[in-house]
């Protein structure tokens, strides 16, 4: 049974462009949220493909990966995930292997089959491809492939990116790519900042069928954990509100930006307005010392997982910070 001693914390950040802010001033925050997260000794820092999203900026997600590690020294940074199905993974073992000759050891390369948007901008992006259930697994094997040591003959080489073996990890939230990780024997992240519905039945899956393989002996798991921190339960819960507002303004199609908090705003609420968030945000941590260490055990307890992956959108940059200042010391 896992202690919180045992689990490593990192972060996810979409790069929220907030109210009345610009993206210059979003990147900038994400910069210096991964500056402080690697101060506190978390893991790794990973920023998540989206397009045409009123408020998120990190549709470029190889770039911002490679601004947020040359401002680092030692956190690992990533994408969780690349949206593979938009990519070429010739195009996407070019662009990671690129970066991992550039911060040696300290990228990661998350996947996933969604394409982390709207059918409109899915068209845009994809042209006239169209996926099938085969193409995920297979780009998943020409990646790995394209990713190890050249072998004699093969026509086909990332350069760079062949030898580099930058480290592959699932990310999802059903049980297909559950089911994909545990078969190639490659780490799984999942969803559940978002999509918390089958976090338990996945991991499950995950575990039971895992197969152990060059690049992972044992099942390695991390959750995504929507966090909210303060010095007490009421300040978290005021904070807490802008995300209220995000979550609301996605499941009505109105998205916009980060907005600031308001006073008493889930209490303004419908009944089934509340009940949609809570169910949205299932696995999140919001509140005071106490109660963020409470709802950490809680997840280690119900998950065993190996890793909380952080998903913290404070609209003050640097009450976020304190977020993450409070969460470090929980998990002590």
């Amino acid at each position: 049974m896992k202690t919180l001693k045992d689990i490593r914390l990192s972060m996810l950040d979409l790069v929220a462009v907030r109210e009345g802010g610009t993206v210059a001033e979003a990147l900038a925050i994400s910069l210096r949220t991964a500056q402080h997260a690697e101060s506190l000794g978390f893991t790794r820092y990973w920023l998540a493909e989206h397009h045409n999203m009123a408020g998120i900026a990190s549709s470029a997600t190889a770039v911002l990966v490679g601004h947020i590690a040359g401002g680092t020294s030692r956190i690992r940074v990533g994408s969780g995930g690349v949206m593979l199905p938009n990519h070429a993974p010739l195009v996407v073992a070019e662009a990671f292997g690129t970066l991992a000759e550039l911060y040696p050891g300290r990228i990661d390369l998350g996947l996933g089959r969604a394409p982390g948007t709207d059918q409109l901008t899915m068209r845009a992006l994809r042209r006239d491809r169209v996926e099938s259930e085969e193409d995920f697994p297979r780009d998943v094997a020409e990646l790995q492939q394209l990713l190890a040591p050249a072998t004699p003959g093969q026509r086909l080489v990332a350069m760079p990116g062949a030898g580099t073996n930058v480290p592959i990890w699932l990310l999802g939230s059903s049980l297909f790519s559950a089911r994909l990780a545990a078969q190639r024997g490659l780490p799984y992240a999942f969803a559940s900042h978002f999509a918390p519905r089958l976090l338990l039945q996945a991991l499950d899956l995950y575990r039971r069928e895992f197969q152990p393989s060059a690049t992972l002996a044992e099942p390695y798991v991390v959750i995504g954990v929507p966090l909210i921190a303060a010095p007490d339960d009421g300040e978290a819960q005021y904070l807490a509100s802008s995300v209220y507002q995000r979550v609301l303004s996605i499941l009505t199609g109105q998205r916009g930006r980060l907005k600031p908090p308001v006073q008493w705003f889930a209490e303004q609420l419908r009944e089934d307005e509340r009940a949609a968030i809570a169910d949205f945000l299932a696995a999140a941590v919001i509140g005071g010392p106490q109660t963020v260490r409470q709802g950490f055990e809680a997840l280690a307890q119900a998950t065993q997982a190996d890793e909380f992956m952080l998903v913290c959108d404070v609209f003050d940059p640097a009450l976020r910070l304190r977020s993450l200042d409070l969460a470090a010391q929980a998990m002590r």
